[in-house]
């Protein structure tokens, strides 16, 4: 059910994130920086972002997700690590791994090994996410950096919101990219004619994705991908909108596709500053098996 507050002249100025914690009873302002994101939020039918500074007259719109209480349990699943130290873990997350719990999907996280593997993990996410900084979608492999305490935690998160961390990724698109570089800058928000998608629209945030074509094949392109901001599904909706969606994927991409479980996506490469020492750490994955199969038989086709 939508809720609606309309802003007073003594309200003005004030950060959404700030007032909305005051308006909204049992809300922290990290829950609500939350649903800002997630477009659960909108001023006057748009999407803003925290630091919006509300107008007097802006009509505020709300609906709180339905949450589920989760009694998370850590779990004995494999897990590779990468690099670990007492502030810092990444993982490179196989294809098929949901990230944390949600609806459906309770158990069997990334969340639920990490627990197993060490309990100092940074509660600023709640409970439901502890030590979560950024995430990679279920079928999408590769790596993913998690915070050991809080203040390496906002470290991270400073460097995503200031786009210091550097992301790649590799992928399979379909169709043959006339370039062999590119940027796609379009704002992504929330499919208006499906909320389970992410579409490129006018009310959107910010988005751009940088790409590089390493391979042509008949009717594939192989790519790399450099994020410089991180929407949720970014590279699946820039790829579907400048019409070279990726292959396999079954919510943005075409039904007769190559026959993989998921989209052909894998987070090749992360670079951050240690948010201790401020060192330079950069790791770089191969993509698994499944992937470089595909791979080989575009190549065999061409």
């Amino acid at each position: 059910m939508n809720e609606t507050y309309l802003v007073e002249e003594t309200d003005q100025s004030k950060r959404i994130d700030k007032l909305l914690s005051d308006v909204i009873e049992d809300a922290s302002r990290s829950q609500i920086q939350g649903w800002l994101k997630e477009d659960y939020v909108l001023v006057n039918g748009k999407a803003v972002k925290s630091n919006y500074k509300v107008q007097a007259g802006d009509e505020i719109t709300w609906t709180i997700p339905e949450t589920k209480p989760l009694e998370l349990e850590p779990e004995n699943i494999d897990l590779e690590i990468v690099y670990e130290d007492s502030d810092v873990i990444v993982v490179n997350k196989p294809s098929g791994m949901v990230v944390h719990p949600a609806a459906g999907h309770e158990d069997g996280t990334l969340v639920n090994a990490l627990l197993y593997h060490c309990n100092d993990l940074s509660g600023i996410n709640g409970v439901e996410r502890p030590g979560i900084v950024h995430r990679i979608d279920k079928d999408t492999s590769g790596l993913l950096m998690v915070a050991k305490n809080d203040k390496a935690h906002e470290s991270l998160v400073k460097q995503l919101m200031d786009k210091t961390v550097e992301r790649k990724y590799l992928a399979i698109v379909h169709g043959t990219i006339p370039h062999e570089y590119g940027t796609i800058e379009a704002p992504i928000g929330r499919d208006p004619k499906d909320r389970q998608r992410m579409a490129v629209v006018d009310s959107g945030r910010d988005a751009v994705t940088h790409f590089q074509v390493l391979e042509q094949f008949e009717d594939f392109s192989f790519v790399e991908c450099k994020l410089e901001t991180g929407r949720t599904h970014q590279i699946r909706v820039h790829m579907r909108y400048i019409h070279h969606p990726l292959a396999g994927d079954p919510k943005y991409g075409p039904r007769k596709t190559l026959e993989l479980n998921g989209q052909a996506l894998h987070a090749k490469s992360i670079g951050f500053e240690h948010p201790r020492s401020g060192e330079w750490l950069k790791f770089e994955v191969d993509p698994p098996e499944e992937f470089t199969e595909t791979l080989e038989y575009l190549r065999s086709k061409s």
